[in-house]
């Protein structure tokens, strides 16, 4: 049985990021949408490739980053090179609390008692509330955009407003999809997933009711990011929009 990470252990993680260069590698590799090698790593921060492997191998020592080998070139067999390593997030969790708090184990017992009621209701109720919350930070967001905002500004409030609840929102620049790269609740998600979508779906759509936005919120699940995506906007002629070049 695996260890249950203590508080030391958590501090000991959380203190790797506090060299500068160790911290912008691990910045660096969990904005990317593929896995990073020690040569374009060196290249992005201007350190030599000696230094960004030592630090990255230190994170991945640490459970931060997670190591694989693959040849790039797409090549197979005799002749086609060694493997390249390279490095994408790792699916750990690092929570640091003093004294310690487990809201996880509560938020555990509350979604699986949801999920032993009889009916609908439980859900019901906790995908109401969540619109709710969704619309009041779109309303919020809303506000920061200014008086009448166009597009491109509601855009922007909606990215700004999904990084700010955690969802790391990436924007797929050849349709306007906004993908989420992380859910939040993704340790409740293993095991209440039907629960925990549907309280996403809900908060995504008070979302972009609260601001205003033509973005469509849906459910699309996928390994690896949170199961709601933004459909890109359509113009009056049901034709799609592309995302605004300062998207990201």
């Amino acid at each position: 049985m695996a260890r249950e990470q203590t508080a030391d252990d958590a501090i000991e993680t959380v203190a790797l990021l506090d060299e500068p260069n160790r911290h912008r590698l691990y910045e660096l590799v969990a904005a990317s949408q593929e896995p990073v090698g020690r040569d374009d790593a060196a290249a992005a921060l201007g350190i030599s490739r000696e230094l960004a492997a030592f630090h990255l191998d230190r994170l991945a020592e640490g459970g931060l980053l997670k190591a694989e080998y693959r040849r790039r070139n797409g090549r197979t067999g005799p002749g086609a090179g060694r493997p390249a390593k390279l490095y994408r997030r790792s699916d750990r969790d690092v929570t640091v609390s003093l004294p310690a708090r487990r809201y996880d184990r509560a938020a555990d017992l509350m979604a699986s008692a949801l999920d032993r009621m009889s009916s609908p209701t439980g859900a019901d109720a906790v995908a109401a509330v969540a619109r709710e919350h969704g619309a009041a930070a779109g309303a919020a967001a809303r506000l920061k955009a200014g008086a009448r905002p166009g597009q491109r500004r509601l855009r922007t409030a909606l990215l700004d407003a999904l990084r700010g609840a955690g969802y790391e929102p990436h924007v797929d620049q050849s349709n306007g999809t906004v993908f989420l790269r992380n859910c939040p609740y993704h340790a409740i998600a293993e095991a209440h997933r039907e629960l925990t979508c549907g309280m996403n779906r809900a908060w995504a759509d008070g979302l972009v009711d609260g601001l205003g936005s033509p973005a469509m919120a849906e459910l699309a699940p996928e390994a690896g990011r949170c199961c709601v995506v933004f459909r890109t906007e359509r113009d009056e002629n049901g034709s799609q929009r592309t995302a605004d070049p300062g998207d990201s």
